[in-house]
Order: C-alpha cells, then sequence, then structure tokens
C-alpha cells in the first residue's frame, strides 16, 4: 500500500464525536476519544443494541465483498472506511482473489493515520487509501482513477455512511455522481439505517446527534431503495442486514435478539 503521509493529516477534532470513531468505540476498539465513547453510551440509552448493529453492519460487507469477489469483480471503491478492523474489505477480497484492487476512502484523519499499518494488501494486488469526503465526489473519483481502472468494473461500497449524509448535501445524487463513472458491469453495495422499525428511538437519537454536530439522516424502505434507481437488485433485493445471503458468513451474536434497524443490499449497473 502507498497512502498519503499521516504526517500530512489535518488536525484531528476531538472536541466533538465523529462516526468513524463512535464506530470504532461500538466494535470495541481502542482508536476513540471520550467525547466519542459519551456519545456512544448516550445511544446505547436509547438503544442497547447498537453495537450488535455496528457488527451486523460488519457482517454484511465481508458477505458482500466474498458475494462480488466470487462473481468475478476485481476493483473495489470503499467509502466511509472507517477505523481498520481485521478482517477489513481487502482482506476478503483479496483472500479469493489475490489480484483484486481496493481504495479506501474516509474523511476523518484518524483513519488516515492508522492506514498505511493497517492496510495492507497482497503483493498481487493493490491497496490505497484516499483522504476525502463523500460530499466531495469529483475528489474521489480523481484519486481512485490513480489506482482502478474505470473500463473495468468495479462495486462501490458506502456501508453505514449514507445516513450521515442529509437531504441537502445530496445523498442519492452524490451517489448518482458516483456510479455515473463506473461501466456497466459495476456494483452498488449499501447498508443504511432506518427509523421504519423504531421511530421514537430513532427521533431521540437524530436529536443527541444533531445537538454534538452530527448529521443522522433516517431513511424509509423506500428512500432507500432510491439509490439504487436504475440498476439490477441481486437477489434478494432490499433486506435487513443480516438476511442478505447469510449463508455467506457467521451470524452476529445477538442479531436475532430484536430488530435490526437498516437495510442492506447489493445491485448491479446494466
Amino acid at each position: 500500500m502507498t497512502g498519503q503521509d499521516p504526517t500530512s493529516a489535518v488536525r484531528i477534532d476531538t472536541t466533538r464525536p465523529h462516526p468513524a470513531r463512535m464506530y470504532d468505540w461500538y466494535l470495541g476498539g481502542k482508536d476513540n476519544y471520550p467525547v466519542d465513547e459519551e456519545m456512544g453510551r448516550q445511544m446505547l440509552t436509547l438503544d442497547p443494541r447498537v453495537p450488535v448493529m455496528a457488527r451486523v453492519n460488519r457482517a454484511f460487507m465481508h458477505r458482500a465483498t466474498r458475494w462480488l469477489a466470487q462473481n468475478g469483480v476485481r476493483q473495489f471503491l470503499d467509502i466511509g472506511t472507517g477505523i481498520p478492523t481485521e478482517p477489513n474489505l481487502h482482506q476478503v477480497a483479496q483472500g479469493i482473489a489475490p489480484d483484486a484492487r481496493v481504495v479506501y476512502c474516509d474523511n476523518d484523519p484518524i483513519v488516515l493515520a492508522h492506514a498505511a499499518a493497517l492496510l495492507r494488501g497482497t503483493d498481487e494486488g493493490v491497496t490505497e487509501y484516499l483522504q476525502a469526503d463523500v460530499r466531495d465526489p469529483d475528489a474521489i473519483l480523481e484519486g481512485a482513477r490513480k489506482v482502478l481502472d474505470f473500463s473495468r468494473p468495479v462495486a462501490l461500497s458506502l456501508i453505514a455512511l449514507l445516513h450521515f449524509v442529509s437531504d441537502e448535501d445530496g445523498a442519492h445524487d452524490l451517489v448518482a455522481r458516483l456510479l455515473a463513472e463506473l461501466p456497466s458491469g459495476s456494483y452498488l453495495s449499501i447498508t443504511h439505517a432506518t427509523s421504519d422499525f423504531t421511530p421514537e428511538e430513532s427521533e431521540a437519537a437524530t436529536a443527541k446527534l444533531r445537538a454534538a454536530g452530527v448529521t443522522l439522516a433516517l431513511r424509509s424502505r423506500a428512500e432507500f431503495t432510491r439509490f439504487f434507481d436504475g440498476l439490477e437488485l441481486v437477489e434478494p433485493g432490499v433486506q435487513v442486514p443480516h438476511l442478505w445471503h447469510p449463508e455467506l458468513g457467521e451470524p452476529v451474536p445477538g442479531q436475532d435478539d430484536g430488530v435490526i434497524p437498516g437495510y442492506g443490499a447489493v445491485a448491479r449497473k446494466p
């Protein structure tokens, strides 16, 4: 891997929580700060299953990547990577196809600080990291083109990311912009939180995060499905994340003990 120099990263803001670091705390990681843990604990008071949800999203990524690699995809663009947790996407993909090329992208400097050490891939493949925000798709595409061949299919992965992008920021348009540059045969893989199953808890969580400067844009099944307009959904279509091809991975402990308030899907660009 030949990532950016961590010393060139923007200063890490530890005065307010960041989704990538909260996610790390939910997963039991150590790359987070008191402000992230504090907000994470507030989320647990609203729904103690949040860490299970984080692991379910992670497990979906593993299964979707496995399915994509088994079905011939050799290039992956993962936006909203988060703090690296093994096995990461490149390890799953290159475990099946050692020549797979993977570009990770996130906007939190702490992710960049760990990328060089933790995102090492196979000798046959390529693993790269970009410091960029999903709200700047042109910068992402420019960086990804240096590693990925956009004349061949690319799997675009947006796991547990888009619920942090508001409608005002044009979440659907951003996804469409990224997909527009990818060729026929590319794929889109998304998980997304929803308030469909837990409206009261979701409203309270949205308010708490907003007060801390974090956007939470929970979307309905119909709004989630809109991200796949013009694409061909892979069976079984839009599902609660842990019910998407469960045979491709191990179940997450606790995933069946109540509702998982989210959706997941993978779709192919015709």
